[in-house]
């Protein structure tokens, strides 16, 4: 066995049980299913308790093993309240610490990282040592009900045989915790303890256990529910479970209802309820490391006493009757991202090349050759979009890791915020994903600080005192949308345009338009908070939302309304690789439009339109942009001009260009650094004849006609009032 791939599994799967004990812990609530949640989180612990004990991770068990004891007396009816809550969540973040320092290869622990987790203990011993006893509620009377170990009575009840080890003190579990669990599935009918295993008194060690319960136990649970209430002394206890014998019929019917697949005997038992998967991977040890004439599987759960005969029979004979094997294949593998980032790029490659080819069939004008590579072209085109779908992920994991940021920052500024997440099924580009994480961090947490008014002031307001902070994540014309959105107090424009005039942003006396003043707060350094606070107020955030989002060839949008909130939409790419995208020609220069963003295409009216910045859409204003004039384009207009109608940002508008080249496949290139600053241009792509076509960004356009169109308003109200 490979110790090292086996340790990077293990550090996998803790992350991810950390993550669900986070989700377990932020949902718990005066509505939530507590019982449910404290399962959750108690399963995660043990088994990243339990994992690390076989790879000799003593200082992950040890403080996992503290952790469990306070959450067993929480299973046993301790209060969880708020105070807990923060407490185990600062737990999971010192277990993620631990299991992330494994990655450096060493297997001593960082005696720093040690020091930092002592106070933690210190905290869980404390509400220990508070807490006292658990509450002696559902355990009746230890009594002899039958002088033989059996107990099942009148054969309705469940026969539960348990010894436990002699760490079992040891190891700070108490035994009668499991019985008081135990009861809380059912009612405890009858108990014999056993004290066979004691030593005689001279013997005796006062921190070993030495007892051992034959229990007839009345309950509708399944078996696997019973015994999951022994996950968490499993280790140091033996444990057999005998079902009624009323439920064998059940197991049988439950049997001949299964689907007619080839699936082996142990995955029938444990499919019908009758083994637990714990019983089973026992059995199956017991059986590979037995002689080479080791019994039967049915035969070894028969005799460690997990099922009865007929059960076994009946699964038997539902083997028999699946003829025809199915292959049982695991649906998914992981994929080194760098070998993704390759494929795609050879990908690039390949559709610049097959447009060459393309051109060449063309030129020579060979029917059978220009079909051929037509062909080719369509296969390539199908590649490359089940190759961009495999970099295409949920959003979902990374909006929801906001439930912990809204959390922990409300609790410490001292307000109730509740995170709402939307649209977490949405998709996109990978490398997308992982570069919005720090924009949505700044803009959630300045919507806790800044945009949520406190508890008195909402109330005073009309509002109710707990305040939302939305996510909500859709398509929309090519792109992905990202909204954070607040019910706080909105932002306060003049306030705003006063800190702006003040530090020489804006000339004294423009006019600017809501959304030109509230996008001075991505300006850097501005900031209109009185006092700086641990969040936020220093001013370097928001540039930093805008610096980033501008490297991902996206925009950002913001509106708000005074007393009802604030809405800033993120609009990103869905992916950074290849679009499909419309060719254009301004003169001998082309240009790349994205389809997404083009609703129809239009002759242009040159006599009519002449000299103005707009033309009419059956009967509506279209405003205008000419390529030729915006890129300065030399030379003569087309005869024939036309308009591409474009969509963005729920805005309409028309680039008048000169030839309409049709559809793309185009492979986006990053524009070198001397060009980075050219406006208007996102990027570049190479066509199959070998020229550079350019890439339109469509925001920066968009600003440009918004500008015009302001300026040319301001100029017609000046020349009335002339």
């Amino acid at each position: 066995m490979n110790l090292d791939a086996a340790l990077h599994t293990y550090i996998l799967e803790s992350r991810d049980l950390l993550e669900d004990m986070e989700r377990a812990l932020l949902s718990v609530g005066p509505h939530a299913e507590m019982g449910e949640l404290v399962d959750a989180v108690f399963r995660a612990v043990h088994t990243i308790k339990g994992s690390a004990g076989l790879f000799g991770l003593d200082h992950v068990v040890d403080f996992a093993h503290v952790v469990e004891n306070v959450l067993d007396r929480v299973r046993a009816g301790a209060v969880l309240d708020e105070a807990l809550v923060a407490l185990l969540l600062a737990c999971r973040d010192h277990t993620a610490a631990l299991i992330d320092a494994l990655q450096s290869g060493t297997d001593a622990p960082d005696p720093a990282l040690l020091a930092q987790g002592a106070p933690l203990l210190a905290r869980l011993r404390a509400h220990l040592l508070a807490g006292g006893a658990p509450p002696a509620a559902a355990v009746p009377a230890v009594a002899a009900v039958a002088a033989q170990p059996d107990c099942r009575g009148d054969g309705e009840l469940w026969h539960i045989s348990l010894r436990f080890g002699e760490d079992t003190l040891r190891n700070g579990m108490d035994p009668l915790s499991v019985l008081r669990y135990l009861g809380q599935l059912g009612s405890v009918a009858g108990i014999v303890t056993l004290s066979d295993a004691m030593p005689a008194p001279a013997l005796m060690d006062p921190e070993a256990c030495y007892l051992g319960f034959e229990i007839a136990f009345s309950s509708a649970a399944d078996k696997a529910a019973i015994d999951g209430v022994f996950d968490f002394v499993r280790g140091d206890c033996a444990i057999r479970i005998l079902a009624p014998e009323s439920r064998l019929a059940e197991y049988v019917q439950l049997i001949e209802a299964l689907p007619e697949d080839n699936a082996r005997l142990g995955e029938i038992l444990v499919r019908c309820g009758s083994v637990t998967e714990r019983e089973l991977a026992q059995a199956l040890q017991a059986q590979h490391g037995g002689a080479a004439a080791a019994a039967p599987l049915g035969a070894m759960l028969v005799e460690m006493g997990a099922v009865r005969p007929p059960v076994v029979e009946a699964a038997l004979a539902k083997q028999e009757r699946a003829r025809q094997p199915a292959q049982q294949e695991n649906r998914s593998i992981r994929i080194d991202a760098d070998k993704l980032d390759h494929l795609i790029n050879l990908i690039g490659e390949l559709i610049i090349v097959g447009a060459g080819a393309n051109v060449a069939a063309a030129r020579v004008s060979d029917a059978e050759l220009q079909e051929r590579t037509s062909t080719l072209a369509a296969l390539v085109e199908q590649v490359r979009d089940s190759a961009l779908q495999l970099r295409m992920v949920k959003i979902g994991a990374t909006l929801n890791r906001f439930q912990r940021v809204v959390h922990d920052v409300s609790r410490e500024i001292g307000k109730d915020i509740a995170l709402l997440v939307r649209g977490g099924d949405t998709e996109l580009d990978k490398t997308v994903v992982e570069r919005i994480g720090d924009p949505l961090t700044h803009l959630v947490r300045n919507a806790i600080d800044h945009g949520i008014e406190p508890a008195g002031q909402r109330i005073a307001c009309g509002k109710p005192a707990r305040g939302t902070v939305e996510l909500n994540a859709y398509h929309d014309a090519g792109c992905i949308v990202i909204e954070v959105r607040d019910d706080g107090g909105g932002l306060q424009r003049d306030k705003i345009l006063a800190k702006a005039l003040e530090r020489g942003l804006v000339e004294p006396g423009r006019k600017l338009s809501d959304g030109e003043v509230y996008g001075l707060i991505f300006a850097p350094g501005f900031s209109t908070a009185e006092q700086v606070t641990q969040l936020s107020g220093r001013g370097v955030g928001m540039d930093v939302v805008k610096r980033n989002i501008d490297a991902l060839r996206g925009t950002v949008a913001v509106a708000s309304e005074a007393g009802a909130g604030t809405t800033i939409a993120l609009r990103l790419p869905l992916t950074l690789a290849m679009i499909d995208g419309f060719l254009v020609t301004a003169g001998k220069s082309m240009f790349v439009i994205p389809l997404d963003m083009i609703e129809e295409c239009l002759a242009f009216d040159a006599g009519a339109d002449a000299g103005r910045g707009y033309t009419s859409l059956r009967g509506r204003v279209l405003p205008c942009v000419r390529l030729r004039e915006l890129f300065g384009v030399a030379g003569e207009p087309a005869r024939r001009e036309n308009v591409v109608v474009v969509k963005h940002g729920g805005q309409r508008w028309g680039l008048v260009v000169d030839g309409l080249l049709g559809e793309f496949q185009t492979v986006i290139k990053p524009l070198g650094k001397l060009f980075q600053q050219v406006r208007c241009i996102s990027g570049s792509t190479i066509l199959g004849s070998g020229e550079v076509a350019l890439i339109l960004d469509m925001a920066a356009l968009m600003a440009v006609i918004e500008g015009r169109a302001q300026a040319a308003a301001m100029a017609e109200r000046e020349t009335s009032l002339a």
